[in-house]
């Protein structure tokens, strides 16, 4: 199944109902009245979190998204239909954001848990509403009112408590296979990883945590350069950031230069990403000769005057895993008991997160206008070309 973590789509709730110009016409009720009925108000759109799913892969080929419209009031005092409300299904996990203003309309990140984004017209009067002691026979109704259109894009975060960074190759794809269920592909070549996998680490009997796998950075990543900021942007929604450090690269670079380059990375996509929890994973220690294993490592640290937990581990020998997956579940727990007890916690979680969408919104937005006057550039170059060459095609698609 394709991964889709975007999609553009248009919504538009229903229209209200007209109210009825009616008039009671029976044969031994000589003097009748108005009976024109109400109108049925439209249908609302709303968006419902579904544990089932875990793309927006439906979205992609279907844009437009209307709700059932309310049906006109009729004679006899009968009101309208109701319009049917629509329910859409998208992930855990799923930011709606309005395209014309920007704004977050809200986030999906419990099951079930449902966002009405386009409300209903309301359904209009029918005449029998505007009878009074000295409008005996009104002829006034009111028309339903129009439901409100609205241009949505979905953002799907994935939702895990440890986030994998690092750069292509460094043994985030086998770490997850160490210590969970699932099974990402491994390759002796970089980018093996082109969508974001999910992991459940079981620690002890009902002691378990999510780990997120996304494909690996590069320099110039928050640039727009390989994958990195497409999914970039999925760590946000995570408690921990793993840094996993190569520390003999195949490729002969060095491993302090690969670990400074993804704290670049990270700090110029999202400055407050860049300062969530993050431990440094010294990988693959188990290549290094065993009397220079300290050496090498104690002097990258140095190097990176790092000041935070520091692991060395082999993800492929599954040396120092469990003590790391022991921490990781301890640093998450603390964090959890912190939330619940602390409502100043809590709400600093949630400007931390608001802030970090800013961020990541500024700099996709930044990146697409960019693409975009490339895209511009590209075809008035190509349009030169075409005038000095006075060559027409034309394409007829079917």
């Amino acid at each position: 199944m394709k991964f889709v973590d975007e999609a553009p789509i248009n919504v538009r709730a229903g229209n209200g109902g007209h109210g009825c110009l009616s008039f009671r016409r029976e044969k031994y009720i000589p003097k009748g009245g108005p009976d024109g009925g109400d109108g049925g108000d439209g249908g609302s759109v709303i968006l419902e979190a579904d544990v089932n799913l875990n793309t927006l892969v439906d979205y992609r080929y279907q844009r437009q998204y209307p709700a059932q419209n309310g049906e006109p009031g009729q004679g006899k005092m009968r009101t309208g239909k109701k319009g049917e409300d629509l329910v859409l299904k998208v992930p855990v996990g799923t930011t709606v954001i309005d395209v014309e203003s920007g704004d977050i309309l809200g986030d999906l990140t419990t099951a079930g848990q449902q966002l009405i984004v386009a409300r209903a017209g309301f359904h209009g009067l029918g005449n029998t509403r505007f009878k009074s002691s000295t409008n005996r026979a009104p002829r006034q109704t009111s028309p339903g009112g129009e439901g409100e259109a609205l241009q949505l894009r979905l953002e799907l975060k994935v939702l895990a408590d440890v986030g994998l960074l690092g750069l292509p190759n460094a043994g985030k794809s086998t770490l997850i296979r160490s210590v969970s269920a699932a099974r990402p592909k491994v390759a002796d070549y970089p980018f093996t990883t082109l969508i974001p996998n999910l992991g459940v680490v079981q620690v002890g009997p009902f002691r378990s945590f999510v780990m997120a796998d996304v494909p690996g950075l590069i320099e110039g990543a928050s640039s727009g350069a390989g994958l990195g900021i497409r999914f970039l942007k999925h760590l946000t929604r995570t408690r921990l950031l793993l840094h996993i450090v190569d520390m003999l690269p195949v490729d002969g670079s060095e491993p302090l230069e690969n670990a400074r380059a993804i704290h670049r990375e990270l700090n110029t996509f999202s400055p407050t990403l860049a300062g969530r929890d993050r431990w440094l994973v010294l990988n693959k220690v188990d290549l290094l000769p065993d009397d220079e294993v300290d050496k090498r490592c104690s002097a990258l640290v140095e190097s990176l005057e790092w000041t935070g937990p520091v692991y060395r581990i082999s993800a492929l020998a599954k040396t120092g895993t469990e003590q790391l997956c022991e921490a990781i579940y301890a640093h998450i727990s603390h964090h959890q008991e912190a939330m619940a007890n602390d409502p100043e916690a809590l709400d600093r979680e949630q400007a931390m997160q608001n802030q970090m969408q800013a961020e990541v919104r500024q700099q996709i937005e930044a990146l697409r206008d960019k693409r975009q006057a490339a895209k511009l550039e590209s075809e008035l170059e190509g349009d030169d070309e075409d005038d000095d060459d006075m060559d027409v095609e034309v394409v007829y698609e079917p």
